[in-house]
């Protein structure tokens, strides 16, 4: 990676994340540079030098670093937000797919209005969660979301946000992957444990040829795709930089065997992506209808805009948004082994699968366990496990308790945003709710 990457990189992220949190969920600009893109530590060294221009009529954003190191980001109807790189693709056609809501089996799970919490432990497990603490780093909670057997039993949004705004999910998108990818399984399409169906690995010898689907949704692929702690690292650059993301992941070398060590990336999620494209037939539209029918529609999403590459393939490892009720809608996937209304979207196991930890990692596949301590501190049950994203996005599914808790913010706590804070909102709900068995010392 050249030295001046790092700059394009912070351009990149600032002029992605204005345009996706400003077209796609609506808030104000300056709140967004404010609390999302100035305080990340690939921005603060240069905002001095930072300028960003949104320009509504043509709905896209444009980022300049020194006046050198630029980035343009362009909001495209039914695909979100696309950091350009050379041409822009073709627009998607006006007959994008629609999200019917009559399409759903997942019953409803509240009505219009935020439902206030319902009993007084639970209003304290709520106030907890959006308190601040006296001095930055700031926890900036937006939404938190609790649904108990099946209905949503406290919900608060932050000022400017509400039911229907969307959430970025960043890596908590993973999950998402997770549950098309078994959908696929599910169908017969592709297999869990057969080499993953990757064209540029299909020449003889080619050492990436013996990587599996398994291996790539629990992160031991062992490619060379470190993860994002800063603008230098591949995965960063593959996020804000590549055009093709997927592409840029299948060239990674091989650094260890696959299967034997664990070493968290977003390429290798993209790589999944890929593999769902072409599964669903090729082009981002492709990838919408199939998304939309097997797995949106049913649980009742109707919020959800994916984002894509110039390629059409998702960018599944970070960039989708969603209603902090449609993110809770998904958790609730996870509770009867992928069965809702009846109706069977994951294969039979699927979740004891994504929820097994991988070696003697915190991870599971698409999903986390938190480390072993992390889980005895805050007495977890046994069963409990969560999707995961940057800056404190979190979706908690307690299948035993029938419980789904959902926790949305900007989080500046670097580098693991505030896990006391949220092994305490998972404490405080088990304590509020009448079947918690367990709960920490006051």
């Amino acid at each position: 990676m050249g030295a001046c990457a790092p700059l394009g990189v912070a351009a990149g992220y600032a002029s992605h994340i204005l345009c996706s949190e400003t077209f796609v969920s609506g808030l104000p600009p300056e709140q967004i540079y404010a609390e999302s893109v100035a305080p990340q530590p690939s921005i603060r060294l240069v905002r001095w030098a930072l300028r960003y221009q949104v320009d509504r009529p043509r709905r896209e954003v444009r980022v300049t670093i020194a006046g050198a190191f630029e980035s343009r980001s362009v909001y495209r109807e039914g695909l979100g937000c696309l950091t350009v790189h050379g041409q822009l693709p073709a627009e998607a056609p006006p007959s994008l797919p629609e999200n019917r809501p009559g399409a759903a089996v997942l019953p409803v799970i509240a009505g219009p209005s935020v439902v206030e919490p319902r009993n007084e432990l639970l209003r304290r497990a709520v106030d907890r969660a959006f308190g601040e603490p006296e001095r930055p780093p700031h926890r900036w909670t937006k939404a938190v979301v609790i649904v108990k057997d099946g209905r949503v039993v406290a919900e608060r949004y932050a000022p400017g946000y509400g039911v229907e705004t969307p959430l970025l999910g960043w890596s908590a998108s993973k999950s998402v992957v997770n549950a098309l990818i078994g959908v696929l399984v599910q169908q017969g399409r592709i297999s869990l444990y057969a080499s993953a169906p990757v064209a540029a690995w299909r020449a003889s010898g080619n050492p990436r040829g013996a990587i599996t689907i398994d291996e790539l949704l629990r992160q031991t692929s062992g490619l060379d795709l470190a993860a994002a702690t800063s603008a230098f690292d591949p995965s960063v650059r593959m996020l804000f930089l590549e055009r093709d993301m997927a592409g840029f992941a299948e060239r990674a070398r091989l650094k260890t065997p696959p299967g034997v060590v664990w070493s968290y990336t977003d390429g290798n999620y993209q790589i999944l992506s890929r593999i769902l494209r072409d599964a669903a037939g090729g082009g981002a539209v492709d990838v919408l209808r199939f998304a939309r029918r097997e797995l949106f529609a049913p649980l009742g999403m109707h919020g959800v805009t994916l984002e894509f590459d110039a390629t059409g393939t998702p960018v599944g490892a970070a960039f989708l948004l969603a209603p902090a009720r449609d993110w809770a809608r998904f958790g609730m996937l996870y509770l009867d082994d992928g069965v809702v209304g009846g109706h069977r979207i994951l294969p039979a196991g699927w979740v004891s699968y994504a929820s097994s930890r991988t070696l003697d990692s915190p991870y599971a596949a698409g999903f986390w366990l938190g480390r072993r301590d992390w889980r005895a501190r805050w007495r977890l049950p046994e069963d409990c496990f969560f999707a995961s994203g940057a800056l404190g996005q979190r979706i908690v599914i307690v299948p035993s308790e029938r419980l789904v808790i959902v926790r949305f913010g900007v989080t500046q706590m670097w580098p693991d945003f505030d896990p006391e804070g949220f092994g305490q909102l998972i404490a405080d709900v088990r304590t509020a709710l009448p079947s918690a068995r367990q709960s920490p010392d006051p």
